[in-house]
């Protein structure tokens, strides 16, 4: 099994991966927003994994890397996650009749917990971070002799998570610029390998929070960092860079946005309020970014992503609690 850890990362090997995907997923949907387009003055297009079967974008890694695995002789698989990568893995295990074990941080999302016990999946919840509970993880996999589906620094769920990229420029072959969420990095690894391989001019920016960047700091100083991890999105709310991903990424980015907590919490709001989406804290800091990003997006064709629906009943209370959003515009709201 440790050769699939050295699988090849490339467009070749994500146009592989569609075939297979496609036999379980649809295309999710990319769709521009007028309102959006106007207030941002760009033509802002959203492309919609939030609803993907999971909630997130990470089910099409989930699905590419149980299939290479399902007629190899494995007596299940097992990671850790904040919720949706685990998600994915529960799900996808079960689709193929593959075991699974999830170590989930203590105090993650209640609602993204139960929809992982919901897969089948053997639920831990241990460490108090993401990196504590990746150190659960290595001891289990040690004992079990599971296959260990590291959720940045496996090939194979780059490679199906790519096939997201391949939809938009069939739908949008003239987008100037994407914006992606970035925690352990895997979609913006997946984007480097297919939007800018086929369009090398492409902007690409990430977006993560400043209570979390520890990929921002990497990006920065051009080798990987470790930072705390205090940010309540789960999607972004890693505390260290990941090679796999970093090495991809590190060269191929326009620019790099960070996010307070309010700003995170602002864009939950601005998500539902112009596009009536319930998008959780990562997927909805593409807005936010856009935002900061305006007068750089100009007149551009541009696509963010809603990467996950996943938000808990406190986060949106907590983004509703913030000034209200009479005016609908992002200068009124974010200057209030």
């Amino acid at each position: 099994m440790e050769s699939l850890k050295h699988h090849p990362i490339s467009l070749f090997e994500v146009l592989k991966a569609k075939s297979t995907i496609s036999r379980y997923l649809s295309p999710s949907p990319l769709i521009r927003y007028e309102n959006l387009s106007r207030t941002l003055n760009c033509h802002l297009y959203i492309k919609h994994e939030n609803y993907n079967p999971t909630g997130s974008f990470k089910i099409r890694g989930g699905i590419n890397i149980m299939s290479h695995i399902k007629d190899r002789q494995i007596k299940g698989v097992v990671t850790f996650s904040t919720g949706n990568h685990g998600l994915s893995v529960g799900t996808s295990a079960k689709q193929f009749n593959i075991p699974s074990i999830i170590v989930v941080p203590n105090e993650t999302n209640p609602a993204k917990i139960q929809l992982i016990k919901d897969t089948g999946a053997n639920v831990i919840e241990a460490g108090n971070n993401f990196d504590e509970a990746a150190q659960v993880v290595t001891a289990l996999n040690e004992e079990k002799g599971y296959y260990y589906v590291h959720p940045a620094n496996e090939p194979l769920l780059i490679n199906g998570i790519g096939t997201e990229f391949l939809e938009i420029i069939e739908t949008l072959p003239d987008i100037d610029a994407i914006i992606l969420p970035l925690g352990g990095g895997s979609e913006v690894a997946a984007t480097v390998t297919t939007l800018k391989i086929l369009k090398p001019e492409i902007e690409i920016y990430a977006v993560q929070a400043r209570a979390s960047c520890a990929a921002y700091s990497s990006w920065k100083n051009r080798e990987i960092c470790m930072r705390n991890n205090g940010t309540f999105a789960g999607g972004l709310a890693t505390g260290a860079g990941y090679e796999t991903t970093f090495n991809l990424y590190k060269d191929a980015l326009a620019d790099f946005i960070l996010l307070d907590e309010a700003e995170i919490l602002r864009g939950i709001a601005l998500a539902a309020h112009y596009t009536h989406n319930m998008v959780e804290g990562a997927g909805s800091s593409t807005l936010m970014a856009a935002w900061k990003l305006k007068e750089r997006l100009a007149g551009k064709n541009v696509v963010l992503q809603f990467s996950g629906a996943n938000a808990s009943a406190a986060e949106i209370k907590a983004a509703y609690r913030l000034p209200a959003l009479e005016t609908g515009e992002f200068s009124n709201t974010l200057q209030r």
